[in-house]
């Protein structure tokens, strides 16, 4: 009796499974705007954004050129986001503010196509070519919306951004140290610098464009020592000049002595 009412129970389980996936079949395949509408919107509040996503887009053929077109097609993109599909989201956003500009849901599309944006650029050790891109979406949405809420959360993203751009190029000048290629590494690091001489890295690019000059002095010819290791002199002071209370200090110290003797 037992075994029976096992089986009758997945039966009915099974039943059931294939009642709703036939419904939602249904659904997509059904021209009833209004019914399709409702259903997407439910889906998309039990937070099945999948379905809910593939509804809207269902929907999108039929309510074209509608009173409902800017609904649906913000909502089609935002499910995609809510999925964690920011490919297709972005996508989805960059159709809407091209087709929509004057749709209440505009600006908020523009953002978070921004934000797909950010969230798709790539590690620091990878082209950036998609962070720069972002970045410059990010300054023009704030320019146009200098009162938006959205002001700290583009701050940041740059922030994060520019971050990570300043480390791909400490990154890439500091390759040449740890091949020990110390005059490669010298003008890297000071270049790097010159460029941008407010990296979030200054210090420790300091430090190893100071260690680079005192190994290449140290490893070049008697008669060029003296030269060279004038250059470490003025990379340790200038080092010690903005970062006197560093963790680097004591091991310039000992080298600046050790030059100086």
């Amino acid at each position: 009796m037992k075994r029976i009412k096992e089986f009758v129970f997945v039966l009915l389980f099974c039943a059931a499974v294939i009642s709703c996936k036939s419904q939602y079949d249904a659904m997509l395949e059904s021209n009833d705007v209004d019914a399709k509408y409702a259903a997407a919107k439910a889906y998309f509040e039990k937070e099945k954004y999948q379905k809910a996503a593939s509804l809207f887009e269902s929907l999108s053929f039929l309510t074209s050129g509608t009173a409902l077109d800017d609904t649906v097609q913000y909502f089609w993109a935002l499910s995609n986001y809510k999925y964690k599909d920011y490919v297709v989201a972005e996508s989805n956003f960059e159709h809407f503010v091209s087709n929509f500009p004057r749709s209440p849901f505009a600006v908020e599309a523009r953002f978070l196509k921004i934000d797909c944006m950010f969230r798709e650029t790539l590690r620091y050790e990878l082209d950036q070519t998609p962070t720069y891109k972002a970045m410059g979406e990010i300054s023009q949405f704030m320019s146009d919306y200098p009162d938006s809420d959205k002001m700290p959360f583009c701050l940041q993203m740059l922030k994060d951004l520019g971050e990570r751009i300043d480390r791909k190029d400490f990154e890439n000048a500091k390759i040449y140290y740890t091949m020990e290629d110390y005059k490669a590494a010298h003008v890297a690091l000071t270049n790097v610098l010159k460029e941008d001489s407010d990296n979030i890295y200054r210090e420790e690019i300091l430090y190893y464009t100071a260690m680079s000059s005192y190994k290449f002095a140290d490893m070049s010819v008697q008669q060029k020592k003296k030269e060279r290791f004038l250059q470490f002199v003025d990379d340790y002071l200038n080092f010690v000049g903005e970062y006197p209370e560093s963790s680097h200090r004591k091991e310039l110290d000992a080298l600046y002595r050790k030059v100086k003797q």
